[in-house]
């Protein structure tokens, strides 16, 4: 029978793939963005976020504070990809959101698992200025790359999940990854954290960031009970790590709702992330939802070890909460 030996989150954001001394480009992104998302539901702009809340991060908004930031968080991430050597799972399967990578906003299911064979991702279009150069290659979007699927597992949870009364879309292939394929949240933990290992992937593809059909924190934690059911009661003899990619919240950093969601990781009965407010979970923060269903499966281990990287790259608050989770079995 197919067994989890290790459950695992990570943060997937393009500052993970970059030098501290490049981090000021993504800060000139949130200048211009009109929906920076804020825990109690609004959306604002850079200036009215000033407005609210005024400029309590100059101080740090510094290359320095960014170099000393980015060495914790790669080291974070080695301690990660060192737990999933250990772990040595023969599969790994990733909850991520898609960003119209694969789907389109006209079409986006709200879960979708992912049983083909090869797992093709879908490039950057146009030539990118040298610090987006390296996001794409973190993230195995500076060209097609193909990485190994699981059809095998991927059927078994298929069917274990319809059989629970969870109705899921499917996919089964890439046919022309010149328009669309896998984006980030699934190309950068086979690039990051595998190691030179090409461990195939189910991928699982929750919609957080496309309202209307965003499935509630409440139904993700439940699918993600309902996922450990399917993947133990396939016949397959694998061991199967499963892997949150996002999150937290972005793009304005919000300390007290990502506290919030890292205490109720080590909670076994999932009252917490159930109960997470819905109207905090837009944008980027959305992605918490992957770690949602990500702990319904996994935490029947302990929380072993967490990090938590407050990331503010401009001096209103705006970055992103970085985040780093093992769950795994004391005994093992």
């Amino acid at each position: 029978m197919a067994r989890i030996v290790l459950g695992a989150a990570t943060s997937h954001s393009p500052m993970l793939t970059l030098d501290g001394e490049d981090w000021h480009n993504r800060a000139a992104a949130d200048l211009r963005n009109p929906r920076l998302s804020l825990a109690d539901g609004q959306l604002v702009d850079y200036e009215t976020l000033v407005a609210l809340r005024g400029a309590p991060y100059a101080e740090g908004v510094t290359p320095e504070t960014f170099c000393a930031i980015a060495a914790r968080c790669q080291a974070h991430l080695d301690r990660l990809a060192a737990e999933i050597a250990e772990a040595d799972p023969d599969v790994i399967v990733v909850i991520g959101d898609d960003q119209e990578e694969l789907y389109a906003p006209g079409n986006m299911p709200a879960v979708a698992v992912y049983w083909g064979a090869e797992i093709i991702t879908h490039s950057f279009d146009d030539e990118l200025a040298p610090w987006l150069q390296k996001v794409a290659e973190g993230y195995g979007m500076d060209e097609t790359h193909v990485f190994p699927g699981h059809p095998g597992l991927a059927l078994d949870i298929i069917d274990g999940l319809m059989d629970r009364e969870v109705d899921l879309a499917i996919a089964e292939q890439v046919t022309d990854p010149g328009k669309s394929g896998f984006g980030h949240a699934f190309g950068f933990p086979a690039e990051r954290l595998f190691g030179q290992r090409l461990i195939p992937m189910v991928p699982v593809l929750l919609n957080t960031y496309y309202p209307p059909n965003v499935p509630r924190p409440g139904r993700c934690f439940d699918i993600g009970r309902k996922l450990r059911e399917a993947i133990e009661a396939s016949p397959l003899d694998l061991k199967v790590a499963v892997l949150a990619s996002g999150g937290l919240s972005h793009f304005v950093v919000e300390e007290a709702l990502d506290w919030r969601v890292i205490e109720g990781l080590a909670e076994p009965d999932g009252t917490i992330l159930r109960s997470l407010p819905f109207e905090a979970l837009k944008e980027g923060s959305s992605e918490i939802l992957n770690w949602v269903m990500t702990a319904g499966a996994v935490n029947h281990f302990p929380l072993s070890w967490v990090e938590y990287e407050p990331i503010r790259r401009t001096a209103a608050g705006t970055g992103i909460g970085c985040g780093f989770a093992v769950w795994k079995d004391g005994e093992s």
